[in-house]
């Protein structure tokens, strides 16, 4: 249960989420105020709204948390290309759950955050590039689209102004690999979704169709409208320096309450939001691990201790439940927020065949194009089910690791990393169950024979 002294919500995107009062339809987003942010954008130039993203520090939710407003920068303007803005709203990760609540309950907040976007950078064409497996979420988008061409809030000389911009939902097909932007530009050019190589395709320079294009996650966006209501300097009050405005966790796993929590970036730890807001573990069990940013964060013990330097110079000394939930919390703990989806273990899961299942997720997924990627995610697959089955060898686990090593930062995109990652921290976090599972093998310790 949530104490008296715990951390309190401070719900800005999810505010109408849960109220059974409010519905996903256009009468009661503007019955809140919906798009008067869209008409003030719409009376500012277009530079002064990107200005404004900037001060506010907001940075980007789907994963990488890289400034949206510096991202907006970067943008091509002098080419002479026509500009193009695209949601990421393909949420994949395993484990973050975020987008889609956004979606199902308040759609017309992403809207205008959208075309407030698309003015800021004069796109006159977007797109919102869902996942295949989120039908509702579509059929709802596709519906307030429609509510807002009708009302005039996009579309066609937009609010009677001289501003264009068309908004599409795009269907994709249910591939991992388009979260990443340059496998989601690849598959809305209706392509195989293979990632680009950067240099030199940065998508603000060369995007869709060639052209100078921004991609950003559904959270992003939707804080767009927030930050020009507020303005970016108020904005930037809330939450904690190089962590401004709120942040949208999920939490899965053996905890009592699982599900998705707003609040400001680093007002609480994760300690808290596991025994305070989640109510704990399930009875009688104990804490083993957290994974703290999807499936393709490294995961943290449960009895480990983090010792290191902030960006300031001051020291911190941290247990699994100090980890401040932010951008910089976790990743001084060895690991990253990234999409916001906490897992949570206890004591009766088993290491190995959890890693199983990461493994066989991310060899399914990989999109073939580079070798360490295609061959070492399905290796990896083959060895930990062989473990899981009775099989193991004693030289799997390192075979493991050399695998996974082989595979970071040889790929042409992150796929590579959140393939890696996973099974270097679990077999150096919990090794000695791998170790349980594997028994002596006739084969050498050098043999290439991997299955």
């Amino acid at each position: 249960m949530i104490t008296k002294n715990s951390p309190k919500e401070h719900r800005i995107i999810l505010k109408y989420a849960d109220d059974p009062n409010y519905s996903n339809r256009l009468g009661c987003y503007l019955r809140e105020g919906g798009y008067e942010m869209l008409r003030k954008a719409l009376k500012m130039k277009p530079e002064e709204i990107g200005e404004e993203v900037l001060k506010s520090g907001v940075r980007g939710r789907g994963g990488a948390g890289f400034p949206a407003g510096m991202k907006w920068k970067f943008l091509d303007r002098k080419s002479g290309k026509p500009i193009y803005l695209i949601c990421n709203a393909d949420e994949s990760e395993p484990g973050t759950f975020k987008d889609r609540q956004i979606m199902h309950k308040d759609p017309h907040q992403l809207i205008e955050g959208m075309m407030i976007a698309a003015y800021a950078i004069q796109a006159k064409q977007a797109f919102i590039y869902i996942r295949a497996e989120f039908f509702e979420g579509a059929r709802i988008l596709e519906r307030a689209i429609a509510e807002a061409k009708e009302k005039g809030f996009c579309g066609e000389k937009i609010l009677g102004s001289d501003y264009s911009c068309d908004l599409v939902v795009h269907r994709g097909a249910g591939a991992y690999i388009c979260g990443e932007e340059t496998g989601l530009i690849e598959s809305l050019e209706g392509k195989r979704p293979n990632p680009r190589i950067k240099p030199p395709f940065f998508p603000a320079v060369l995007g869709l169709y060639q052209c100078p294009t921004i991609v950003n996650n559904v959270e992003t966006l939707c804080n767009v409208k927030h930050v020009l209501e507020m303005g970016g300097d108020e904005f930037a009050k809330i939450g904690k320096p190089n962590n401004t405005g709120t942040r949208i966790w999920c939490v899965s796993g053996q905890v009592k309450k699982p599900g998705y929590y707003e609040f400001e970036c680093g007002a609480l730890t994760l300690g808290e939001m596991i025994f305070d807001v989640c109510g704990g573990l399930l009875p009688g069990r104990s804490l083993k691990a957290v994974i703290p940013g999807g499936s393709s964060a490294k995961i943290l013990r449960a009895d480990e201790r983090f010792v290191g330097k902030h960006k300031d110079g001051t020291d911190f000394d941290w247990g699994i439940e100090d980890i401040p939930l932010d951008f910089d919390g976790p990743m001084a703990a060895g690991s990253m927020s990234g999409s916001g989806g906490i897992i949570v273990m206890d004591d009766t899961v088993d290491i190995v065949e959890a890693m199983a299942n990461v493994n066989a997720f991310y060899a399914h997924e990989s999109c073939g194009q580079c070798t360490p990627c295609r061959e070492g995610c399905l290796w990896m697959k083959k060895i930990t089910k062989r473990m899981c089955d009775g099989d193991a060898r004693e030289e799997d686990p390192d075979m493991l690791l050399s695998i996974a090593n082989q595979i970071e930062g040889r790929t042409i995109c992150a796929f590579g990393e959140a393939a890696a990652w996973p099974t270097q921290s679990f077999i150096a976090k919990f090794r000695d169950e791998f170790v349980k599972k594997a028994k002596p093998s006739k084969r050498s310790k050098n043999s290439l024979q991997l299955i």
